[in-house]
């Protein structure tokens, strides 16, 4: 397959741009660091778009006004660049890079940019604006149309492709490929793709992996959002089954998204309970039952100011998480950073945010939340609506014990045949599922510095002298079993 400029302008970005120069409007502004891409995307509407083809002309202040290499004398000046613009006889597009500066610096470039909007009314002429920086002057604002450009969508990264190097590709493969390097911006993508390829291999299916560790590096990069690498399965978590019903049932329903109407659409569930009794552990489960990538939004990191406003940066966060979909998103301990309690101040305004974007996210987008105090959490977090189901994670009961001890040895190598783990439940009535590895750890250890195996009597021992949270807490525990009595679903019983 080639890279034709008719399949580019295809994509989600050069739509949006061609739609606007269809209603006429001389002055587009794009917000954006990808200023290549915008260049290439003005290119294929150029060519495909209009007939005949118009010709595009790019702006820099160290280059000034040039086409195929050729530049214009002294249209470095600001000014003098668009004197040309509205001097040009034809059709044409006028990509000028980072022009915020000028505006901002000169009130005559200011007044010469409304000459232009008002000369290239209805003549076929096009002046787009691209800058990493948002800066539209009053005199201008309600003349220009803003456009702050996301991501690549699949169309573009496809391109990105065969542009890589990619041989023909069947269109499952094709689409694996393209979804494994969504959010990123295109050149992240080349890099990821030159990554894949490395040392002369083809690009496949067996090429995700590579794609997924080096967009793992980049997202990790920001430290905003976390990509979680190591994934769980619903087999690895004892007892809970009315959340794994209940997640199997939605898995089906998720991957049909595309074809069901949107109000059925699983959009996320609430995990509320006891520390230490598999609350995480059940997020990178749900990403691995509904094979899909998991990411992690920090809200320490958010609030922390390192990337500027908690609110804005809570939002871009958001944002290109629904660029990444299909995904699974996990807010952890969501109270402690997703509250009403501030309602005129930044925490509340990224609360009200974060309800309407429940609703309007993209459907591809799996969200997915822990709550410890569970308290501080509003009514309108948990009503329904937000989130398809709001669950409680209490206690393991004894059967559920018994799965966990089996769980956690068999996963640190431990034959259990020959081990009647039924007589561990005295020793460890209210314990939660964390209590239940440490002693499996403690286990271990002391048998291997003892160089032999484990045995029953180790865990008796060590479980005998543990004690639990439940003890130490009973009535904080006590507190979010009573408030999540009439409140949610238990995981641990059988879906409704």
């Amino acid at each position: 397959m080639s890279s034709t400029p008719s399949r580019l302008v295809e994509s989600r970005a050069a739509q949006t741009i061609w739609e606007i120069f269809q209603s006429g409007r001389p002055l587009t502004y794009i917000l954006t660091i990808e200023e290549q891409r915008v260049a290439m995307l003005l290119r294929g509407i150029a060519g495909a778009k209009f007939a005949p083809p118009v010709p595009v002309w790019t702006w820099t202040l160290t280059e000034g006004l040039h086409r195929d290499g050729a530049a214009e004398p002294g249209t470095q000046v600001p000014r003098k660049a668009l004197d040309f613009i509205v001097a040009h006889d034809g059709k044409g597009i006028f990509h000028l890079k980072d022009f915020h500066e000028p505006l901002r610096e000169s009130a005559e470039t200011r007044r010469r940019l409304r000459d232009v909007n008002e000369t290239c009314l209805d003549r076929g002429k096009f002046v787009v604006i691209t800058s990493p920086v948002k800066y539209l002057p009053e005199e201008i604002e309600r003349s220009t149309m803003f456009v702050e450009l996301r991501t690549p969508d699949r169309i573009e990264l496809t391109q990105a492709l065969y542009e890589g190097g990619a041989a023909a590709l069947d269109a499952p493969t094709e689409h694996q490929l393209a979804s494994a390097l969504l959010g990123l911006t295109l050149e992240e993508a080349r890099y990821a793709i030159r990554r894949a390829r490395s040392g002369g291999a083809s690009l496949s299916s067996a090429s995700v992996p590579f794609l997924l560790e080096e967009k793992r590096v980049l997202v990790n990069r920001g430290g905003v959002i976390e990509y979680i690498a190591e994934a769980g399965s619903l087999g690895e978590i004892g007892g809970l089954e009315g959340l794994k019903t209940w997640l199997l049932e939605r898995q089906e329903l998720f991957q049909m998204r595309d074809t069901l109407s949107e109000e059925i659409v699983p959009k996320g569930v609430l995990l509320m309970g006891i520390p230490g009794c598999g609350k995480s552990l059940s997020v990178k489960a749900i990403a691995s039952a509904f094979q899909l990538p998991l990411y992690r939004i920090d809200m320490i990191e958010i609030f922390s100011g390192r990337h500027g406003k908690p609110e804005g940066a809570f939002v871009q966060a958001c944002r290109m998480m629904e660029d990444m979909a299909p995904a699974v998103l996990w807010f952890d301990e969501i109270e402690m950073g997703i509250t009403s309690t501030d309602s005129g101040g930044e925490q509340g305004r990224i609360f009200a945010f974060f309800l309407t974007w429940m609703q309007e996210k993209a459907r591809g987008l799996f969200v997915a939340a822990t709550a410890n105090r569970i308290d501080l959490l509003p009514a309108e977090m948990i009503r329904k609506g937000r989130f398809d189901e709001v669950f409680f994670v209490d206690l393991p009961a004894e059967d559920e014990r018994t799965e966990i001890f089996r769980i956690h040895l068999h996963r640190r190598g431990v034959n259990t045949g020959a081990f009647d783990l039924g007589k561990l439940k005295q020793f460890t009535n209210g314990w939660a599922g964390s209590e239940v590895e440490q002693c499996v750890v403690a286990a271990v250890t002391k048998a291997r510095l003892a160089g032999r195996d484990v045995t029953e009597e180790d865990l008796i021992r060590i479980a005998a002298k543990m004690v639990p949270l439940s003890r130490t807490m009973s009535e904080q525990i006590n507190h979010i079993r009573g408030w999540a009595f009439e409140r949610a679903m238990k995981a641990s019983a059988p879906a409704r």
